[in-house]
């Protein structure tokens, strides 16, 4: 079998490998395991692995509590919801966030560019000689 042609379900990765990928320690692992959001498979004398889908799902585990603010609890709750509806509702989810995050982006930028065209000297429309009021009342040109 090519690399290509890999089963992202079968478990090949012991703790350490898994952990090293996704830039964790081993500890985390086990405790996404005790919150119920992993669920790798066991060898005969109870060494844990874990799969290609394994190590996404803790990919997504690790952006939805570093990078938006979910807690565990919520995180089970959204898998929870996507296994029963049977919909990938994580990737809608990461999708709309970041049209959100590139939304508010471009508003942040807005406002700046925006004052900083209102304290740009204005380009004078007519011509700066001053004009003597009472001519200027009667229309008279100066000139």
């Amino acid at each position: 079998m090519g690399r290509l042609d890999r089963d992202p379900t079968r478990p090949v990765y012991v703790i350490s490998v898994a952990a090293s990928i996704v830039s964790v320690h081993p500890r985390t692992l086990r405790i996404y395991e005790d919150e119920g959001l992993l669920c790798p498979a066991r060898t005969a004398t109870n060494i844990r692995l874990y799969s290609e889908e394994d190590v996404r799902r803790i990919l997504w585990i690790r952006h939805l509590t570093q990078n938006r603010g979910v807690n565990l609890a919520g995180i089970r709750i959204l898998f929870e919801l996507e296994e029963r509806l049977g919909t990938r509702i994580l990737e809608t989810l990461f999708d709309e966030a970041n049209a959100f995050d590139d939304q508010a982006e471009a508003a942040k930028r807005q406002p700046a560019a925006e004052a900083r065209a209102a304290m740009a000297p204005a380009k004078p429309t007519e011509p700066t000689e001053p004009v003597h009021p009472t001519r200027q009342a009667v229309g008279i040109n100066q000139h």
